[in-house]
């Protein structure tokens, strides 16, 4: 049998996902991605030479902020409440760049993994956006859910 799209109703229109019957329980998804740069773009941030300032601080606020707005930004995202939501951006000398990890969690009877993903992107894009000026050629690469625990699916690890 061919897994079905959950999104598409039977004529292929997308639709909302009726939770109404799932269980409530404890969700936690973990994303993770890279900001890819030069390395004395990096030695600025890490010295704070950038005349927008702080930017793992901003970018982590961003994150944090998006986590929190995803069903208004994703159409089809149900708003669930966030019980917590840990966002680390990390210097890494050897990519070298910034690497970005959120561990989200809810209780309820639908998953973060839309929220822990865009969480971590608009880190990544927040990080691009107060660096740019110093440097154009910067990607943002490997954003990618690498967990989720709960819900009827069970757990799910994909590092």
């Amino acid at each position: 049998m061919t897994p079905k799209l959950s999104h598409l109703d039977d004529s292929g229109h997308a639709r909302m996902v009726d939770i109404g019957d799932k269980s409530v329980s404890e969700r936690i998804a973990i994303a993770s991605g890279e900001v890819v740069m030069k390395s004395e773009t990096l030695h600025l941030i890490r010295v704070g030479s950038l005349i927008k300032g702080d930017v793992l601080t901003v970018a982590q606020i961003a994150g944090i902020s998006a986590c929190k707005q995803t069903s208004t930004l994703i159409p089809l995202c149900h708003p669930i409440p966030i019980n917590h939501i840990d966002l680390t951006l990390m210097f890494k000398e050897d990519l070298p760049g910034v690497t970005i990890k959120a561990i989200v969690k809810t209780t309820g009877k639908t998953g973060c993994e839309m929220e822990a993903l865009t969480a971590v992107t608009v880190a990544a894009l927040t990080v691009y956006d107060m660096t740019k000026a110093v440097e154009k050629t910067m990607k943002i690469q490997n954003i990618r859910l690498e967990e989720k625990h709960g819900g009827a699916s069970g757990d799910i690890v994909n590092k």
